[in-house]
């Protein structure tokens, strides 16, 4: 078993950046792919970014590339989501999950282990 637990996620406005950490125990992230998910209210939960901690290689939605970055700590087995120009769309509350593969999971379903989230918010 994995445990996830997010934190990092505050208020912040416009144009400022958050950066969220992703921290894991029970297993190594080693050979998972870590996914960062978002959910505002009324909207349905959707990938954001996700990095395959095996190979270091990333993925972004249209929506945040240019503006959010995954980078991995192996010595504190974390995972961090770095975002910066903030917008008042990017609020949400925002999860990692792991699937257990070594390539980048763009499937929700394949994500096996999953954070209890961590809400932004972010002021215009």
């Amino acid at each position: 078993q994995m445990q996830l637990v997010e934190s990092g996620g505050a208020l912040a406005q416009a144009g400022g950046s958050l950066r969220l950490a992703c921290t894991a125990s029970g297993r190594t992230f080693g050979s998972y792919n870590v996914g960062w998910f978002r959910q505002a209210p009324g909207k349905e939960r959707a990938l954001v970014g996700a990095i395959s901690c095996n190979y270091g290689s990333t993925y972004y939605a249209d929506s945040v590339k240019g503006r959010f970055t995954s980078s991995r700590e192996t010595a504190k087995n974390t995972v961090y989501l770095q975002m910066n120009s903030l917008q008042p769309e990017d609020t949400a509350l925002y999860y990692c999950a792991a699937a257990p593969y070594i390539g980048i999971v763009y499937k929700t379903d394949y994500y096996t282990y999953w954070g209890q989230g961590t809400q932004v918010t972010v002021s215009s």
